[in-house]
């Protein structure tokens, strides 16, 4: 039983290693993405893009091995909670690397296209930020640091405040005829795309959060769909005719 639990706790670091690494190549193309917008660089653009594939790969392997551990040592307390965290952030960190890809694909839409310098600037320190907030969420799970993770949100109410400045700047350019309405839309949606890998650091400093201390997230939205039912609606499942709901049999 002993050599079986330490096996367990081997493929389980070795797990932890495969997310971190994958969380280090987004780490890489965040700025990368970003120096292709302002350079106007397709073959990087076209590199970063083909480079995607790789990420998914291993995320789709990562995520069948956090499956098969699960099913086949049944794990419980802090292991449990790290394989499902775990498999949550594959998601969050797969997703970031689709948002450098999509600020690449920005790039080649508005590639001939110049930035005034206010713009220019304002998106380089997005994708500053951007990335620390993709360090500190590594740095959080590689040490077990729920503090740290904590402390991502607040990190991220910075690049929010980037991303509205951009957006503000976008119109004033839009309406100064600095920039055509399309370069304009697309420079929207690369700002949006900036606040989401936030969003995702966010996201997973929480399931860092979880995995050490057991601690879940509000959902406010959840919360006020639940005290919304009436009394007597104790599952709060959608009534389907002809079926009968197991807790009411």
């Amino acid at each position: 039983m002993d050599e079986l639990r330490k096996s367990f706790h081997q493929e389980l670091d070795e797990v932890r290693a495969r997310l971190a690494w994958l969380a280090a190549k987004v780490i890489e193309a965040i700025p990368r993405a970003t120096q292709v917008l302002l350079n106007g660089d397709l073959e990087g653009a076209d590199a970063l893009i083909k480079d995607d594939d790789e990420i998914d790969a291993h995320s789709v392997d990562l995520e069948e091995k956090c499956y098969q551990l699960l099913a086949l040592q049944a794990p419980v307390a802090g292991d449990l909670r790290q394989l499902v965290a775990i498999l949550k952030m594959v998601g969050e960190v797969e997703r970031s690397a689709d948002l450098t890809v999509n600020i690449c694909k920005a790039a080649r839409r508005i590639y001939g296209h110049q930035l005034d310098p206010r713009m220019r600037g304002l998106v380089a320190r997005m994708g500053e930020q951007a990335q620390q907030l993709f360090v500190s969420s590594l740095e959080a799970f590689e040490t077990n640091d729920a503090a740290k993770a904590a402390a991502i949100d607040d990190m991220d109410s910075f690049l929010d405040g980037l991303q509205r400045e951009f957006v503000r700047t976008i119109f004033e350019s839009h309406a100064d005829e600095r920039i055509d309405l399309q370069v304009a839309i697309q420079m929207a949606m690369v700002a949006r795309f900036y606040e989401r890998i936030g969003d995702h650091a966010v996201n997973i400093g929480e399931r860092v959060r979880y995995l050490v201390t057991g601690w879940l997230p509000e959902h406010k939205g959840a919360e006020r769909w639940k005290s919304s039912r009436p009394e007597d609606d104790t599952d709060g499942l959608p009534r389907i005719e002809g079926f009968e709901n197991p807790s009411q049999k």
